[in-house]
Order: C-alpha cells, then sequence, then structure tokens
C-alpha cells in the first residue's frame, strides 16, 4: 500500500473482518487523515473454501448441495445456474410448468435477498427500525420456501431436466396472499425511508459511479443500472420464462448510493409483478424431464428401466457431461452470477469456474471510498451489497 509522501501523521485503521459489522468476513486496512479516507485496501479470503476445486471432483447431482453455500441468502440462484449449465451444454429441454416454478422461487428469492440487504444497510446507516420490518416479510418468503422445498434456505430443490417436486396443494393460494401483502409493505418502507433527511443526507452522492465507470469495471445488477446502464440479462438472454412476462427493467442515472437503493425497491416491485403473472398463467403438465435420467454410453444399465425413471423416479447416480464448453450466466440480485464450464466426456466437470458478482462488485471498493469520509465508508459497502461466500467460494 503507497501513502502519500505529503501527508504525516497518518493513522492506518482495520476495519474487520468481524462478521456483524461488515457483511461478512471483510477486512478493510483504511489509512486516514482524521476522517478523511487517504487509501483503502480490502482483504479477502477468510471464507474461502475451495468450491471450485470440490466441483471439480464430484458429480453433478452431489455438488448441488454445496452451491447454496456461495450466496446463502439468494440461494435459488445458486442452484439455477448449477442446473442451467449442464442444461445448455447438453441441450436439455425443460418442461414450461418446470419453468414458471422455477421462475417464481427466483423472484421470491430475490425479493428475500434485496430485505436482507435493505435491512442491514439501514442499520449501518443508523437506522434499526427497518432492520426488524424486513425479517416480518422475508419469513413469509422462507415459509412459501419451506412448503415447496422442505428447506428454508438450503433448498436443493432445482434438478437438471426441471424441479425435484411439484409445487404442493394451496401453495399457489398462499403465493398470491404475499404478494397482496408484500405490496402494502414496499409502500412502507417507502414512507419510512425514502423522504427520510437523515438518510439522504447519508446517500445522496455518496459513492458516485458514472456508466462508463461502471461499465470499465464490469459491474453488474443494481450496481450497474443505478449509473444510467439498462442491462438486464433477464431480458438480454430471455433464460427460463422471463420473455412471456410484462416487467420493465428497474434503473436510475444518479449512481450514487441513493440511486442504488431506489433500484432495489424497484425491482422487489417487479418481482411480484413477475410473480403474479407466473402463478396466474402457470402451466399443467410434467414438472421434471425424466429422459434425462437415461444414460447415454450405458445404455443398457439398469438406470435406463421404466421402472426407475417414471415408476420409481429414483434419480440417476450421475450425469455425463460431452466434451464441450460453455458459459452460462443469469441474473442474480446482487449482479451477474455466471459458469465456465468445460465438459470430458466423464461424471465430472474438467473446469467449473465462478464468476460472483460480489467478487467483481467490490473491486471498486477502493476507488469509491478514497477522499470521502470514515463514516461514508459503511454507507458505500453497504450500497455495493456483498455476500463473503459468493466473493471468497
Amino acid at each position: 500500500m503507497s501513502l502519500p509522501l505529503t501527508r504525516k501523521d497518518l493513522m492506518i485503521v482495520n476495519m474487520g473482518p468481524q462478521h456483524p459489522s461488515m457483511h461478512g468476513v471483510l477486512r478493510l486496512i483504511v489509512t486516514l487523515d482524521s476522517e478523511d479516507v487517504i487509501d483503502c485496501e480490502p482483504i479477502l479470503g477468510y471464507l474461502h473454501r475451495g468450491m471450485e476445486k470440490i466441483a471439480e471432483n464430484r458429480t453433478i447431482i452431489q455438488y448441488l448441495p454445496y452451491v447454496t453455500r456461495w450466496d446463502y441468502l439468494a440461494t435459488m440462484f445458486t442452484e439455477a445456474i448449477m442446473v442451467n449449465a449442464p442444461e445448455f451444454l447438453e441441450n436439455i429441454q425443460i418442461p414450461q410448468r418446470a419453468s414458471y416454478i422455477r421462475v417464481i422461487m427466483l423472484e421470491l428469492s430475490r425479493i428475500a435477498s434485496h430485505l436482507l440487504w435493505l435491512g442491514p444497510f439501514m442499520a449501518d446507516l443508523g437506522a434499526q427500525t427497518p432492520f426488524f420490518y424486513i425479517f416480518r416479510e422475508r419469513e413469509l418468503i422462507y415459509d412459501l420456501f419451506e412448503a415447496a422445498t422442505g428447506m428454508q434456505m438450503m433448498h436443493n430443490y432445482f434438478r437438471i431436466g426441471g424441479v425435484a417436486a411439484d409445487l404442493p396443494y394451496g401453495w399457489i393460494d398462499k403465493c398470491l396472499d404475499f404478494c397482496d401483502y408484500f405490496l402494502r409493505g414496499v409502500i412502507e418502507y417507502q414512507q419510512l425511508i425514502t423522504q427520510n433527511p437523515i438518510f439522504l443526507e447519508r446517500v445522496e452522492g455518496v459513492g458516485f459511479i458514472s456508466g462508463e465507470e461502471a461499465v470499465n469495471w464490469g459491474l453488474s445488477g443494481p450496481m450497474l443500472r443505478a449509473s444510467g446502464i439498462q442491462w438486464d440479462l433477464r431480458k438480454v438472454d430471455l433464460y427460463e420464462s422471463y420473455n412471456q412476462f410484462d416487467w420493465k427493467v428497474q434503473w436510475q442515472k444518479e449512481g450514487d448510493s441513493l440511486a442504488r437503493y431506489l433500484v432495489r425497491i424497484g425491482e422487489m416491485r417487479e418481482s411480484i409483478k413477475i410473480i403474479q403473472q407466473a402463478v396466474e398463467k402457470i402451466p399443467g403438465g410434467p414438472y421434471e424431464n425424466l429422459e434425462v435420467r437415461r444414460f447415454k454410453k450405458a445404455k443398457n444399465s439398469e438406470w435406463n428401466d421404466f421402472e426407475y425413471r417414471f415408476l420409481g423416479k429414483k434419480p440417476s447416480p450421475n450425469f455425463e457431461l460431452s466434451k464441450q464448453e460453455l458459459y452460462a450466466r443469469v441474473e442474480a440480485p446482487k449482479g451477474e452470477l455466471g459458469i465456465y464450464l468445460v465438459g470430458d466426456d466423464s461424471l465430472f466437470p474438467w473446469r467449473w469456474k465462478i464468476r460472483p458478482p460480489g467478487f467483481i462488485n467490490l473491486q471498486i471498493l477502493p476507488q469509491l471510498v478514497k477522499k470521502m469520509k470514515l463514516a461514508d465508508i459503511m454507507t458505500i459497502l453497504g450500497s455495493i451489497d456483498i455476500i463473503m461466500g459468493e466473493v471468497d467460494r
């Protein structure tokens, strides 16, 4: 770390890696001149678990429970990219009902992630009340997840070719009730927060990123759209069934922490619109493409028998990846979550590279906090929205 020669009596402060204050085990070495930030050096790796190498030594089905530990607040998205990459690699078709169920689960997970961004972000700014409010709605989402998947956080619900189980009886009605209730909750958040003079004083003009800077740094998600770039992979890549719903990309042109807050609030509203349309138009039919269970090489295997694939519905012990490569991506709550996958005609991926949005978005932090006040560090860091599980992997 280089220090300016013209300054004397600079103070070096260690922020983190205490989890409650730093949104995970992130450590910042901050150089201060009184309250002014001169330099900031993020120290990563405290939560590194070798997720990529573990993936290269597991079959796809064996690795599915691991992926929810990347971004543990938006677990449906890690499961989605986990199954989307092999599906694209092998050109596997998804039943329409399964695609609609995936969209519903993904958007519920997006709302849950944004809620657990909003509460701690406001607590960083000194407002404790919203931190308790957001758990009220988030718990309702987790109840819906538990009813459909059996788990509140680590679901293990997505499968290659569909989902693990169909929606239970009465689940759709409960989901519609939640949508109506949550829209009132968003209005309550906006009345409490958006025009609050103390909140506006802390976020307006703080952490400014221009559109050109956002593109050059490779930012994605709300970080990119808050700087005036209308880029959303749900519109660009048209994965799952998003092209069948009427919704708008949320964006702002100011590029500061307030703009990032407004984008996420708008995204929660749009997610509700997508869920309502998906629930009302969800088709019948199968929730999983059972032909995926058939082995290509071992054609005489007992796992290809009718009884295993259609009656018992027992999962195949493995899934063969052909010798080709691709990059798959989804629009996660924090930005572009991608997987670079290389197959090798074997059960294990030859290369499995994770492109986490939080890791890419975090790299601009030192530039944003320089020449700002010490108190602005937590405002800017909170507006980036990071989860160290996916940053460190």
